[in-house]
């Protein structure tokens, strides 16, 4: 229902944060390993069942799960060119691809689960099975997942976290392309901002930390990351004299990556979604296949609630999904706007119930999700992404939305 709206919406200022993390994070590193695997046997078998977990310490990769494929994989070599490709070519900064330790230990799928997935409840009470395989799909395990979208950035994401995003990517930038030649790979960046009555009014603390050679000192640090990278990327509209910039606020950040700390795939969920601005499922994304609604779902629900607020029908839309494992049909789906619905919550439940098809096997056809396009989402966000073709990112169902809402 369409009320007053919240504490965030009335109130004259309030501040909020979100993080990011660099694709050199020990946690990323395991996201890119757990998705890089998926690319790699999706490549080969697109019907693959994956579930694949990474964890990382110093100078040790070490890859479980459970997969069931017809796809033949050397995961070791792929492991060792994600490592290379994130920058971590020597054991002093943490890790090095070519001398890593790596460890594999991988089995197949439980056949109860598989067997559940692959002919939904449905079906199975039926004794009918539909000659289409996707849309006998049960979903592979119960749980909430939860979509997010808001008119406040061109990406339809939250002000915090995109700031945060741009800021974690140009360090990688100026490390790869030598704008800053001593950055390492390990890096993070948190933006505060003071909103007005919902909406944006100015970027109030800017923390930028990141992995960096021994024999630079603070002030070049700061000068350098100020220049070459907050200065790049957030709006000189948004800050004024009272903003923060907190750079490297530790001091030296120079024993960093998996040496520092070590790393484990799905630990950085709130980065990989909407910078705790939205509720949160609890279900990580990288490492696992569509059959997944931790992640498929997630899509979908992003999916969702970005072409309610394209079609004008809301400023901010959390969509939350729930399903019970081995059953096709969502056992919910729920729309909250936070007062900013131009029509009541219930109608806008009405017309994604119309226009989206939830079930895991349709999700997987209209996302076209059985292809290696994973990789490219395990660090810098899986939303709001306009560096990459992503097809939950697609406003295609916001003109049908708007037009059946006569408003």
């Amino acid at each position: 229902m369409v009320g007053k709206g919240t504490t965030f919406e009335n109130s004259p200022s309030y501040l909020y944060s979100s993080e990011s993390v660099t694709e050199g994070h020990p946690d990323k590193l395991c996201d890119q390993v757990s998705d890089a695997i998926l690319d790699a046997i999706f490549t080969q078998d697109p019907n693959a069942r994956v579930a694949c977990e990474t964890a990382t310490s110093t100078n040790l990769v070490v890859v479980i799960g459970e997969i069931t494929t017809t796809a033949s994989v050397d995961y070791e070599t792929v492991v060792r060119e994600t490592v290379k490709r994130i920058g971590y070519d020597d054991p002093k900064i943490g890790i090095d691809y070519k001398t890593c330790e790596v460890i594999i230990r991988l089995h197949e799928q439980s056949p109860d689960i598989s067997d559940g997935v692959t002919t939904a409840l449905e079906h199975r009470t039926a004794g009918a099975f539909s000659k289409n395989a996707e849309d006998s799909l049960g979903a592979g395990d119960q749980g909430m997942m939860v979509g997010f979208a808001c008119n406040e950035t061109e990406e339809f994401m939250p002000l915090t976290l995109a700031l945060s995003h741009k800021l974690t990517k140009r360090l990688s930038i100026a490390r790869k392309e030598g704008i800053i030649s001593y950055l390492k790979p390990d890096g993070k960046a948190q933006v505060t901002v003071e909103y007005s009555h919902g909406k944006p009014k100015r970027v109030h603390t800017i923390i930028v930390s990141t992995q960096h050679s021994a024999d630079i000192s603070t002030a070049q640090i700061e000068n350098d990351i100020r220049k070459h990278v907050i200065e790049t990327v957030v709006p000189e509209s948004l800050i004024d004299s009272s903003t923060r910039i907190l750079i490297n606020p530790s001091g030296r950040f120079v024993v960093g990556g998996p040496h520092g700390d070590a790393g484990l795939t799905g630990r950085k969920i709130l980065v990989d979604t909407y910078g705790a601005v939205a509720r949160h499922g609890g279900g990580a994304f990288s490492g696992k296949d569509p059959t997944k609604v931790d992640r498929s779902a997630a899509y979908a629900a992003r999916w969702v609630a970005k072409n309610v607020v394209a079609a004008d029908l809301a400023d901010r839309c959390e969509v939350q999904v729930s399903y019970a494992i081995g059953v096709a049909a969502p056992i919910n789906v729920s729309v909250e706007t936070f007062g900013t619905g131009k029509i009541d919550d219930s109608k806008i439940s009405e017309l994604v119930n119309k226009h989206f098809d939830l079930r895991p096997g349709a999700i997987i056809r209209d996302l076209e999700l059985r292809r290696p396009i994973y990789a490219q989402t395990a660090s810098y966000g899986h939303f709001g992404r306009m560096d990459v073709d992503l097809p939950w990112e697609k406003t295609n169902k916001a003109d049908a939305l708007r037009n059946d809402a006569n408003i």
